[in-house]
């Protein structure tokens, strides 16, 4: 199944004429290692070079191949063996020494771990884009200030590039799982029924794989082993779930209420079919109902692993949709994510504006640790700031900062122009650069 965000190079990829494409390649480069071991004759192996290369090419199935192989099932409801006998009609007699002492998952578990390390393979450069972009935003906005948050309450000064930065180390770890998971599913089997190599030499097997940049599984039955393909869905949904934890966070920053930053509004959109004013954040909430649909391929991906004895076909039909799907979606979202930061509203003024919301109390840790300098214990100076705190929390009227100057107990420790040191957004941003540096080291 095709999800309709697709992208057409994934779409190439997912369709049902490189499936059949990819099955050729198998069988093809396993017939040509028995010619190699003598076992194919000389002009066997030429009519099916001659016949079947033009089939190998990419494109080279067509709508036409597919809807033959579609009518042969009808009768043999056997995809592969329709597949096999609409080779022979392409190929002739010859097609005898294809699939020779093979068992279907060794041709499909092949064919597929071909197709997913490319689907990989894509995934991984959408992921080296999208990491360039966050780079290039995080230290546009490296140096600009803005309130952080914790439990969605203003907390303490940070800059909008460190928020980009954080994004950027998640999104390298993403980038190194999907690397594994790429390595670890370029596995194939050409083992046979039970996987014991009864009627393949392991040759045959070392030789398809490498033709197809893939290394033989060392130990297999029936199937290449699930657990492969669990760990492939998986950093696809942690990737997912990365992707929703940014788009968040644009979301939030776009509440009315906030409005430091703001998806693109492109001309001509509209955001309401009832009120002409809204500007809502569809891209970021799509792409979070994304990153639902890709988690939700976990659990069956899992279940998946767990298989009668040297196997049977429970896992078939769900990877048959949830492969295609979670690489396709996955594919779209990065792509949309990279068009929304590149094009992000960013409004600093905003975020200097929001920083001074609570009128000073951003600032409460830095007086809090002076007066614990002075030799105050941390309680007596936590009840002190806490209280002074409290008073402006509720009265918009009063500043944290005139509290200070005027409150005996604070006299008595800190002066006026060391109050207004305290009160400064430097001494929380003094570290970005070396934050920075730990982040872009690379």
């Amino acid at each position: 199944m095709i999800p309709r965000y697709t992208r057409e190079v994934m779409r190439r990829l997912w369709s049902e004429e490189e499936k059949f494409r990819s099955w050729l390649l198998v069988e093809f480069y396993a017939m040509e290692a028995w010619y190699r071991l003598g076992k194919v004759p000389e002009g066997d192996y030429r009519i099916l070079k001659e016949k079947l290369s033009p089939y190998m090419e990419e494109g080279g199935f067509t709508e036409e191949n597919v809807k033959r192989v579609e009518e042969i099932e009808k009768e043999t409801k056997h995809d592969v063996i329709a597949f096999l006998t609409h080779l022979a009609e392409i190929a002739g007699p010859s097609a005898r020494f294809l699939h020779l002492g093979m068992t279907s998952s060794d041709m499909l578990d092949t064919a597929m771990a071909w197709r997913m390390k490319r689907a990989m393979e894509i995934i991984i450069e959408d992921v080296k884009g999208l990491l360039e972009t966050l780079k290039e935003k995080a230290y546009e906005y490296k140096d600009t200030p803005m309130i952080g948050r914790t439990h969605g309450i203003h907390a303490e000064p940070i800059t909008f590039g460190l928020k980009l930065a954080l994004f950027y180390a998640e999104m390298e770890r993403n980038l190194e799982r999907l690397m594994r998971a790429k390595e670890n599913i370029a596995y194939g089997k050409i083992s046979g029924a039970v996987g014991t190599f009864a009627h393949l030499p392991m040759e045959i097997e070392a030789y398809v794989c490498e033709k197809l940049g893939l290394k033989p599984e060392p130990i297999s039955n029936q199937i290449v082993q699930r657990d492969r393909y669990a760990e492939y869905i998986c950093s696809l949904a942690i990737l997912a779930s990365s992707i929703e934890k940014i788009s968040t966070e644009i979301r939030h920053l776009q509440r009315t209420e906030v409005l430091e930053a703001e998806e693109p509004f492109t001309v001509g959109q509209k955001g309401s079919s009832a009120m002409p004013h809204k500007r809502n954040p569809i891209l970021t909430e799509n792409l979070c109902g994304l990153a639902r649909t890709i988690r939700a391929y976990v659990i069956p991906a899992l279940e998946n692993m767990v298989l009668w004895h040297e196997r049977d076909i429970s896992h078939s039909s769900v990877e048959r949709m949830i492969v295609p799907s979670a690489t396709t979606l996955a594919d779209f979202a990065l792509h949309r994510l990279n068009y929304v930061l590149k094009n992000l509203q960013v409004y600093p003024e905003r975020m200097l504006k929001n920083l001074e919301l609570l009128r000073g109390l951003i600032f409460s840790q830095q007086v809090l640790l002076a007066l614990v300098e002075k030799g105050l214990t941390r309680e007596k100076a936590y009840a002190i700031v806490q209280d002074l705190a409290m008073r402006v929390w509720s009265n918009e009227t009063v500043h944290f900062k005139d509290l200070l100057l005027n409150d005996e107990r604070i006299r008595k420790s800190l002066s006026p122009d060391e109050i207004e040191d305290l009160l400064n957004l430097k001494n929380y941003l003094s570290k970005v650069d070396s934050i920075f540096a730990r982040v872009f080291k690379k």
